[in-house]
């Protein structure tokens, strides 16, 4: 419980740091809206775009003149956020013992490694659920100037759960980055590439169709919210998908972290 509580007192600053950019970032694009709010002129002009542009960004599942339209093509870059600092939370949690020469004092604790590592993810996961609820606390508060209808609650609420599965991934991936990696200053920046990479392939598979397949590489696809738009619900198939990445991640983060040498 000690680890817990000292990895959550930690954790607080990058939290609140996290939290405001977000919020930042929601209220710029719902000022944004205003310039898009029922203008058919917007429609004209997404028109005259490649059709390949705009599947890459989403544009063409949405009107961008409703609030939910506007909404889920600004999603990718909220799921983005929350990705890397699942992500960071992940890997930093575990590497910063080593960065910081406190992972002695880790060590000489009468618990094991895997409590350690116990603690440290739950803390991390406190801090997802948080960043979560905040999304969705200043989602909802942001666009009450538009009085959006019950669809967009229904939706809004698909894409928080949505971006906690995609933040469920990636804080799994940077706790094993933590763990393997020896060198532990590249376990964030490594977590974060793969992140760019994995939202890269989103984007080619949106633009040529023939690369679907690599649709299952990148969990930005999981819960695209065109599909959970049109759909109303999240894909069973990817929620599965999901589970496994994270048992697996978590599970080869366990073993490694038992077995491997400590940099002190």
């Amino acid at each position: 419980m000690n680890i817990f509580l000292r990895e959550l007192k930690a954790n607080l600053k990058s939290l609140l740091i996290w939290s405001g950019i977000i919020i930042l970032l929601i209220i710029l694009a719902v000022a944004k809206f205003s310039a898009f709010a029922g203008d058919p002129a917007t429609i004209k002009m997404l028109d005259s775009m490649p059709p390949g542009l705009l599947a890459a960004f989403g544009l063409n599942a949405f009107n961008m003149t409703t609030i939910s339209g506007f909404y889920g093509v600004m999603f990718i870059y909220f799921a983005l956020m929350a990705a890397i600092a699942a992500a960071m939370w992940g890997s930093e949690s575990i590497s910063k013992e080593e960065r910081n020469k406190t992972v002695e004092f880790s060590l000489v604790l009468p618990v094991s490694r895997s409590r350690v590592v116990t603690a440290k993810a739950l803390a991390a996961l406190v801090n997802c659920i948080l960043f979560v609820l905040i999304t969705w606390g200043a989602s909802l508060v942001a666009v009450q100037p538009y009085k959006p209808d019950a669809a967009y609650y229904q939706f809004l609420l698909l894409e928080m759960q949505g971006m906690f599965f995609i933040e469920l991934i990636f804080l799994a991936v940077g706790l094993l980055l933590g763990c393997v990696m020896k060198r532990y200053k590249l376990s964030g920046s490594t977590a974060v590439a793969i992140i760019l990479t994995a939202y890269f392939l989103s984007i080619v598979t949106a633009m040529d169709k023939s690369l679907d397949w690599l649709k299952y590489l990148t969990p930005f696809k999981y819960f695209d919210a065109g599909t959970l738009f049109r759909t109303g619900k999240l894909d069973p198939a990817y929620m599965l998908l999901s589970a496994a990445i994270i048992v697996v991640c978590l599970a080869m983060a366990y073993v490694v972290y038992n077995r491997r040498d400590l940099y002190i």
